[in-house]
């Protein structure tokens, strides 16, 4: 039974799939279509005919069908941004920066397409020029009601003018780490590396940490015994440097000893730093563990790990009578010598 389930769900993800991308062509297509009989309909047919009176939306003589004008009007202006859209992200596609202009462009294309389409299809029913009228109080109104909305949109341009950060780049936003997917015209999605996407409203974005603009720092520190020597350990790194360095391609600079940077209950932990892409930061912290585990596996250097030491038991002599005698006698006498003596921070006690 499972099996059928899974096998319904792949056919009609599948069918769902091929059906989008069927409409979606078909439009294109029709849109296309549309554009080309816009430019030749003229010579094609004749000035008072009813479907070219309809479909050409520069024309004003004579009657039109409203159902053929209202879909014109669809395919020229929600089919045309579309088209608009695609070729400036196409064109747009080399480009490693910038691509968050593209898309707050794209944004707007495609709201302001909308906006025209419905003005215009508004008209066949309402006087286009009380709307206009009624634009600057319903602006106001909506204005006041939308503040959030606004402050986002305005932070929104900050964000991509100022180049904050871009498509692309690895920012800390509230205590989340992850990659810019997109910056929109309200909101800025960010993905992490587990794929899970967080969208912060463009106005909450604040004390932003842009990973991407400097190189990043990879930290390694690794534990030595106590009694291993020191000065043969950095011996041992000093020519071996070149060949961590050769083994580890992301690294653009280091790896650098920065010597001993604690003294543990068990190890004298040094520490090494290499800098590289943000990115890789991570993977370039656990190939350098693994370069300096077999570095001193090579060579005899040990790095401790944490071990219990049982030892016999120790058997304590008894006081005797005398001696418990002369330790009260002596504690006595010094609660008398010492009375009255101030104790720093300790009180009456």
């Amino acid at each position: 039974m499972k099996i059928i389930l899974d096998n319904l769900k792949n056919w009609f993800k599948n069918f769902k799939f091929t059906f989008g991308f069927l409409v979606k062509s078909l439009l294109v297509l029709a849109t296309i279509a549309y554009f080309v009989l816009l430019a030749i309909g003229g010579k094609v047919f004749e000035p008072m005919n009813s479907f070219w009176r309809s479909i050409n939306i520069f024309g004003s003589a004579g009657d039109f069908n409203i159902a053929l004008r209202i879909l014109s009007y669809a395919f020229f202006f929600l089919g045309g941004s579309s088209i608009i859209r695609f070729v400036i992200k196409q064109l747009s596609a080399p480009m490693k920066k910038g691509k968050s202009i593209v898309n707050m462009f794209c944004s707007l294309i495609k709201y302001a397409a909308a906006l025209a389409w419905l003005f215009f299809v508004l008209q066949f029913w309402i006087d286009t020029s009380s709307i206009l009228a009624g634009l600057g109080i319903v602006g106001l109104v909506v204005g006041l009601g939308a503040q959030p909305l606004i402050a986002d949109i305005i932070a929104g341009l900050f964000i991509i003018f100022e180049n904050v950060f871009d498509v692309g780049d690895i920012i800390v936003a509230g205590g989340f780490r992850g990659t810019v997917q997109e910056i929109g015209i309200r909101t800025t999605k960010i993905v992490d590396t587990g794929g899970n996407v967080k969208i912060i409203n463009n106005a909450d974005l604040k004390s932003i940490v842009n990973m991407t603009n400097q190189l990043s720092l990879a930290v390694c520190e690794i534990g030595i015994e106590y009694g291993e020597s020191l000065e043969r350990v950095e011996a041992i790194l000093a020519e071996n440097f070149a060949a961590i360095k050769a083994a580890i391609p992301d690294i653009k600079e280091g790896p650098f000893y920065k010597g001993v940077s604690e003294l543990g209950d068990s190890a004298v932990v040094i520490r090494f730093v290499a800098q590289c892409d943000e990115g890789v930061k991570y993977q370039v912290e656990r190939d350098m563990n693994r370069q300096f585990k077999l570095l001193f596996d090579r060579n005899n250097i040990n790095i401790p790990f944490p071990q219990v030491v049982v030892n016999e038991p120790t058997t304590f002599e008894d006081a005797t009578k005398r001696e418990q005698s002369t330790a009260k006698q002596f504690v006595e006498e010094q609660k008398e010598l010492s009375r009255g003596l101030a104790e720093t921070d300790m009180g009456d006690k």
